[in-house]
């Protein structure tokens, strides 16, 4: 009797959750329907974790960071897109407090829970100080540019930038991000590899384990980018039901975009945890601060494009609040990173950082 071959749920969850949403999309749901969608939205993420790690084995570091950095991001935008055009003057806010939720997820949470998990493990982790101090530079700069100088400039009224202003920080996130790739990538890699205790680089043929073969990992890049369509389209039909939650609860209705956030960056924070455990803290780190810089450098220029058409205003400004957040986020991060080794406190310390965030978007 021929032996059945057994189907993979990573293969079966992002088809399921994209037939669901291509189901759901458009129609207002409820009851069961509301619990169904999120469990296929949970398997999407963790689907999504699983194939991004098969690309990152076959194509090594850092290239398989940036894979699931950047299609996290090309989505996101997507939907940041998709809300300001049926929402209107409503989401004026919305880029600014979607990208400024995912910079204080990556830079507190995903880094923060890394740190912690792998400290928990090995005692004291290690990682490149030179690879991670210039990501953590860029995305000072990226948040700078974009989300501080709005609330200071005088071209307009509020926190916003008049077109030269916004066109200029559009090219200068491209430069910027461009820069930091084409020094990821080829002139400085070591910089962005795991490292032993003593600071030696452990290259890819250091992993035990046998790289996927070509086929295996184009089909995982493609299920991936299934994966993280059906989590983002999931979650934009789960955001009333999660608006409903929000306002019962007596929250502000932004600390929508925050939930939301939490669960696009979900596959990234899981993939990140994962690296932690197996003391490559390197890995998670480049994640970490390449998804926040994507996150802007992507962001700002395209939103600034689709201003031309977008109805309402693109108010970028952080308020008081969150600036006060912003500088001790780059304080702490700073201080983290300098000694290229991390122990259970730093993590704690992000982490506290992060619910303090959480907290405040929560209750202002």
């Amino acid at each position: 009797m021929p032996a059945v071959r057994r189907v993979e749920w990573t293969l079966v969850a992002p088809l399921l959750a994209l037939v669901a949403l291509a189901a759901v999309w458009g129609s207002e749901i409820a009851g069961v329907v509301v619990a169904v969608v999120a469990v296929l939205l949970i398997a999407a993420v963790l689907a999504a974790v699983h194939h991004a790690e098969v690309v990152a084995h076959r194509v090594g570091e850092p290239y398989g960071s940036i894979v699931l950095a950047v299609a996290v991001t090309v989505i996101e935008v997507g939907l940041i897109v998709t809300l300001m055009l049926s929402s209107g003057d409503k989401a004026s806010t919305l880029a600014r407090d979607t990208v400024f939720a995912a910079v204080m997820i990556t830079c507190n949470g995903i880094m923060g829970l890394s740190i912690l998990l792998g400290s928990i493990k090995h005692e004291i982790t290690h990682f490149n100080a030179e690879g991670s101090g210039g990501a953590l530079a860029t995305v000072v700069v990226l948040a700078g540019t974009c989300l501080v100088l709005p609330s200071f400039t005088l071209g307009e009224p509020g926190p916003q930038f008049t077109g030269p202003q916004l066109a200029f920080s559009a090219v200068a996130s491209l430069v910027l991000y461009g820069l930091f790739i084409s020094t990821q990538t080829r002139r400085h890699r070591d910089f962005f590899l795991p490292v032993t205790p003593q600071g030696t680089v452990i290259s890819v043929d250091d992993d035990h384990a046998t790289p996927p073969s070509s086929r295996a990992a184009v089909s995982s890049l493609g299920l991936l980018v299934v994966a993280l369509i059906a989590v983002v389209g999931l979650a934009k039909v789960e955001s009333p039901a999660i608006e409903a939650a929000v306002s019962a609860a007596g929250f502000p209705a932004t600390f929508v975009g925050v939930v939301i956030a939490l669960v696009v960056l979900a596959p990234e924070s899981i993939a990140a945890a994962k690296a932690a455990r197996r003391n490559r803290l390197q890995t998670s780190l480049n994640l970490a601060l390449g998804s926040a810089m994507a996150s802007i450098g992507l962001t700002i220029p395209t939103l600034a494009l689709a201003s031309l058409w977008l109805p309402g205003e693109l108010l970028l400004g952080l308020g008081p609040t969150e600036l006060v957040l912003l500088a001790m986020t780059v304080v702490v991060a700073l201080l983290t990173i300098v000694p290229g080794r991390a122990t259970r406190l730093q993590g704690g310390v992000h982490l506290v950082l992060l619910a303090a965030y959480l907290f405040l978007s929560a209750k202002p």
